[in-house]
């Protein structure tokens, strides 16, 4: 007994076939939207590759990437199918190729399924990923003359700026690193001198930030300098007074930013798991089981499956056995073959 029958007139699988084209359509604009936001993505993690500690996260973008490609062409297939279902002769030229589409139609969604999960289950390697390299990043701030990273500081700055933040988990880290080259420091002054004398490892360090870290919207001029020091700023205490520097760190700002990234594709992948493959089913045996082919008035009878479930998983699974048992005779054949070749040798 067929799994899930439904009866079918003409008016129901014209009104089928009309929905499952838009359907169909419908995703291939969902494929177009992910195929858009993979490249947009990409392109986002190379502006700041600089600050990643890895390429890793390159995976999510490039899968979108071939995901959104694969479902422009493979809804875009469905959709056709669905536009001539009802014409007779069209669709004699489908048909054969239904049983296909629907196998790969199933891998496609099982396809779909890993990265949705991949989209959410990245987000900490993510996370990780920009507190090492953020980490990297405020430590070569200062090196603008080393090959290779050049651009760091240009690349930091305008991060900050864009997204409202200063250091890794806030602007004290700053405080733990020279940020400033020794190119410009002049070594004859003593206060400078004295300042890099008293450090174990001879740096340069100061209760400072870079001018990137300044919130413009703060009605005082920014105070980046001896921000510890309240008498160092006229009515100043930075305890009590609320800083006018960016107090939200880098890594919280940009992994939210990415993380809402990936799970905005991640939604929009899982709508694209929809039910066409289980209507196109539902149409081509409708049309398959129709009473009398020359009459479109005709009654049809539509299923998911041939057989029940049982049956289905029983019959799937004697395929199995029996093209296991086919290797294993002609594993056997072939060693029966060589040995009366060396038998005959002999």
């Amino acid at each position: 007994m067929p799994f899930m029958p439904v009866k079918f007139n003409l008016q129901k699988r014209v009104k089928l076939a009309q929905g499952l084209w838009m359907l169909y359509w419908f995703s291939v604009i969902v494929g177009i939207l992910i195929f858009s936001l993979g490249i947009f993505f990409k392109i986002e993690l190379r502006k700041r590759s600089e600050m990643m500690d890895n390429n890793e996260s390159h995976l999510v973008p490039n899968l979108l990437i071939l995901v959104g490609l694969l479902a422009c062409g493979v809804n875009g297939f469905g959709g056709k199918v669905c536009h001539d279902s009802l014409d007779p002769i069209k669709f004699s030229k489908w048909k054969p190729m239904l049983k296909t589409y629907l196998l790969v139609c199933c891998g496609f969604n099982g396809l779909l399924l890993v990265t949705a999960l991949l989209c959410f289950l990245m987000q900490f390697a993510m996370y990780l990923t920009l507190a090492e390299g953020l980490k990297n990043s405020i430590k070569f701030y200062k090196d603008t003359d080393t090959p290779g990273r050049c651009f760091m500081k240009r690349t930091l700055d305008t991060t900050q700026i864009e997204f409202r933040c200063c250091g890794n988990n806030n602007f004290r880290d700053w405080f733990e690193v020279q940020w400033i080259s020794n190119r410009y420091l002049d070594m004859s002054n003593d206060a400078v001198k004295d300042r890099v004398l008293s450090n174990v490892e001879g740096k340069y360090l100061m209760d400072s930030v870079p001018f990137s870290c300044c919130n413009p919207g703060s009605p005082r001029p920014c105070i980046q300098h001896h921000l510890t020091n309240n008498s160092a700023h006229y009515d100043y205490d930075f305890r009590m007074e609320e800083l006018n520097i960016w107090n939200r760190g880098c890594r919280e700002a940009l992994f939210s930013y990415f993380s809402s990234v990936m799970t905005c594709i991640g939604a929009l992948i899982i709508i694209t798991i929809s039910v066409d493959m289980a209507g196109l089913k539902y149409l081509s045996t409708a049309l398959e089981t129709m009473e009398e082919p020359e009459n479109p008035e005709c009654e049809s009878e539509g299923w998911l499956l041939e057989k029940g479930v049982k049956d289905t998983f029983n019959d799937l699974l004697t395929k199995l056995k029996s093209l296991g048992k086919t290797n294993q005779v002609e594993e056997g054949e072939e060693g029966g073959a060589e040995s009366i070749v060396f038998k005959g040798f002999s």
